[in-house]
């Protein structure tokens, strides 16, 4: 039987149901790297635990689920990706709830950690799945639904989990995944078929060693940094040096080792090896943007949490338009063309961040992240098509599982980066605003500012301060809008060394004429 009937709608019953079940699971999984961020300080606060105890609740789980990344390949090939899958939902189901029962700060670091480990291998099994029950005519489409789970879930998290916070209870972020993980569940034990290589492969236990304690490595790093005053702390130049050290061991085993953790020829895919560098951006982009946002309008512009929640829904409905809409063309036209699209529109809306400023009004606001979400579904929805179109199927689920790392590294550093730019920016511009205020500055001397601001006072020097350093801030935010244009732009001429696959030139061909 030739590949094309092997992929043919054909020979793949109730595709349809298993469609839905792969995208339930996507979602179950990207929806948890965000929706217990805005319910923290209620775990916090309900366990008697300090802020620095409280952030192991996301370290465990982004940690755990970064070491198990790599290997799923081998483990799918060993048991059966059917089996691999059933096995990954109910435990990230059951963990989910252990979570959601935990009554000490213990109990709830283990359970995430755990719940790391069985969501490793949800997106990339998922995305693995789509790609072989759907034909390459039809791939376009495919990719946009899974892309909906993968693109949405993370920036409805935030919004969904301060609405369960706010109004049931910080448990709820966790018990939402009951449902879903049982949906899923069902649907992919009844439906699905169980495939596996005829031989599996040995295992690489070094590799996957110095590949592991480099990624948890710099995941600490990376999560820890911000409150260890970074490489000023013991602490993280040890994770630094176990992250290099790693990493290195890693590469060089990768040349040197026969039957490698990761199979060497799979970076020999042009479209698959630049397809990993435009989706770590994409994981740059899709958590940095709305990380930001959230305390721009809190902190800055004063809304309130259920406020912040409905300005920043529209990036969501923007992300599921442009998915869909890019579904589609990526069956007709060539997918460069679409990414393009998506990284001018990209950008143009982080350049109109760049002239932002507190009192932004809502309409603004809410046709900006429309835009950008939209752009973004334009860039994922066919990178997922043209970086696996070439690919040979036996490394599609090694190849996913690439990508999920990629973007959940640059989700990681995208975040931290940011951050850091960020506090950098508004120290640096407190010591040059304030260079500028004495009290001979005759801006300091009209009747308004003398009243409010004036130095001599003890509280006008802390009402001062406060609105140097909020003057500060606003520019440092301008700093990290400006980065992350850069980095959107830094995209393009990545594209070019993406090839459009013959079935979707002559696609493309017949549009036009």
């Amino acid at each position: 039987m030739s590949m094309a009937a092997a992929q043919s709608p054909a020979v793949v019953p109730h595709r349809s149901i298993i469609t839905v079940c792969v995208m339930v699971a996507t979602l179950m999984q990207t929806l948890d790297t965000t929706i217990v961020n805005v319910a923290l300080p209620y775990i916090q606060g309900s366990l008697a635990a300090s802020p620095d105890q409280i952030t192991w609740t996301l370290t465990a789980y982004i940690v755990a689920a970064a070491i198990m990344t790599p290997p799923i390949g081998w483990v799918a090939a060993r048991i059966g990706r059917k089996n691999l899958f059933l096995f990954s939902v109910a435990g990230f189901t059951v963990t989910s709830m252990l979570c959601g029962t935990a009554q000490t700060l213990t109990e709830i670091v283990l359970y995430r950690a755990l719940q790391g480990v069985f969501g490793a291998s949800l997106v990339p099994l998922s995305q693995t799945t789509m790609l072989d029950i759907y034909p390459v005519e039809l791939r376009g489409r495919a990719m946009s639904v899974w892309t909906m789970g993968v693109v949405v879930g993370p920036v409805l998290g935030p919004t969904l989990g301060g609405y369960l916070t706010a109004y049931e209870s910080w448990r709820y972020v966790f018990y939402i995944n009951l449902p879903l993980g049982i949906l899923a569940f069902a649907g992919l034990w009844i439906f699905m078929k169980d495939e596996r290589p005829p031989v599996t492969p040995k295992f690489d236990w070094t590799g996957f060693a110095v590949l592991g304690l480099a990624v948890a490595s710099l995941q600490l790093l990376l999560d820890r940094g911000e409150t260890k005053d970074w490489f000023g702390s013991t602490e993280i130049i040890v994770y630094a040096v176990l992250c290099g050290l790693g990493f290195y061991l890693f590469i060089v085993h990768l040349f040197t080792a026969q039957g490698g953790l990761i199979p060497l020829r799979i970076f020999r895919d042009r479209n698959f090896a630049a397809g990993l560098v435009l989706i770590f951006a994409v994981g740059v982009l899709i958590l940095a943007t709305s990380a930001l946002l959230a305390p721009y309008l809190q902190t800055l512009a004063g809304r309130s949490v259920e406020d912040t929640g409905l300005l920043l829904a529209p990036r969501g409905l923007g992300t599921m338009a442009g998915v869909m809409i890019a579904g589609r063309l990526a069956d007709r036209m060539d997918s460069r063309i679409l990414m393009a699209i998506g990284v001018v529109v990209i950008a143009e809306t982080l350049r109109e961040m760049t002239h932002w400023t507190p009192d932004i009004d809502a309409w603004s606001l809410a046709i900006n992240s429309i835009a950008q979400g939209f752009g973004l579904g334009f860039v994922f929805t066919p990178l997922q098509v043209l970086a696996f179109a070439t690919l040979a199927p036996s490394l599609r689920t090694d190849g996913t599982a690439l990508f999920s790392l990629l973007r959940n590294i640059g989700l990681a550093i995208g975040v931290s980066a940011t951050s850091v730019l960020l506090t950098e920016a508004t120290q640096y511009e407190h010591a040059v605003i304030g260079a500028a205020v004495n009290p001979f500055n005759r801006s300091l001397q009209t009747a308004g500012a003398y009243f409010t601001w004036n130095p001599v006072l003890p509280g006008g020097v802390a009402a001062l301060n406060a609105e140097v350093t909020r003057q500060a801030t606003i520019i440092g935010y301008v700093d990290d809008f400006k980065f992350l244009l850069v980095v959107c732009l830094l995209m393009l001429p990545l594209l070019l060394l993406m090839r459009a696959p013959k079935h979707e030139a002559d696609s493309a061909a017949v549009v036009m004429d």
